[in-house]
């Protein structure tokens, strides 16, 4: 008897794994000696954890901890066996639909591996995936329509996520300033009409004119390549790490302090942080 290539025994650890993995979630929500709180959920009430979990394996990939990583993909591979466990419970569908699913779509949306399309660029391949994404969800009988799509990353993403995707999506169908100087006028203007708002207008109106000026700064970035969350993501980390410098520093409650003297220990951390010291 030969023995079995390698490939095909690392295909068949995978398959076990994956396969404990649906047998284990299937008992939690058994009814026969399931886990009650694994039997409590609902899809709405892992929205949470779906999130959460998916932020902490970003954290991870950042953080260039492999083990980490490799735990946090498992809590998320968890959120989508139970998912499916739950829908498959309801007979709507079943993980072998979410695996079928997405392997037809991935084959779909790259046939210039699976088919006879060539392409020369990975700004091709980003190209033709759009189109072909688009033509999937458009209606035979309808006009193509932009806005169910901007309406969908509204819904689905963060938003600062979502504001760059409807913004992109916006200016390539056409709906784009001249330059970046009528961005930055955009900006002014919005500027103006949110420090009018604070001072004499409405609660609702303020809100609404914050999100304009948020809006176009997201404009803004964009014209310049940058990404706002990734951005605003690393201010977050700056301040805890400077914020961390203060609290060493300080032998009384931050409350006893000056407002210049928190200044001046806010420098030094920035300073020290700065040089690597």
């Amino acid at each position: 008897m030969s023995t079995p290539p390698a490939s095909h025994s690392f295909e068949s650890a995978i398959l076990n794994a994956l396969q404990r993995l649906v047998e284990v979630v299937a008992q939690l929500r058994s009814p026969n000696g399931g886990c009650p709180w694994d039997l409590a959920q609902t899809p709405e009430t892992l929205i949470p954890y779906v999130i959460e979990e998916a932020y902490e394996v970003v954290d991870a990939i950042r953080q260039g901890n492999q083990e980490a990583i490799a735990d946090e993909l498992g809590d998320l591979l968890l959120q989508v066996v139970l998912q499916a466990q739950i829908a498959s419970e309801a007979g709507q569908f079943d993980l072998k639909d979410v695996a079928e699913g997405i392997t037809e779509k991935l084959i779909r949306r790259h046939p210039h591996v699976f088919g006879d399309v060539k392409v020369q660029s990975v700004e091709e391949v980003h190209q033709n995936w759009e189109q072909i994404k688009a033509d999937e969800e458009q209606s035979p009988t309808e006009p193509q329509r932009l806005t169910p799509r901007l309406s969908r990353y509204a819904r689905s993403l963060p938003p600062l996520m979502a504001g760059m995707k409807i913004s992109q999506k916006a200016a390539a169908a056409g709906f784009e300033w001249e330059n970046v100087d009528g961005v930055w006028q955009k900006f002014h203007e919005e500027l103006a009409e949110f420090q009018q708002a604070i001072a004499s207008e409405s609660k609702a109106n303020q809100q609404a004119e914050l999100g304009d000026l948020l809006f176009t700064l997201i404009n803004i970035a964009r014209w310049h390549e940058l990404d706002p969350a990734e951005a605003l993501e690393g201010t977050n980390q700056r301040f805890i790490q400077r914020f961390a410098q203060v609290e060493a520093v300080c032998d009384r409650p931050l409350s006893t302090y000056t407002l210049d003297e928190l200044e001046t220990l806010w420098q030094r951390a920035k300073a020290k942080l700065a040089g690597g010291d």
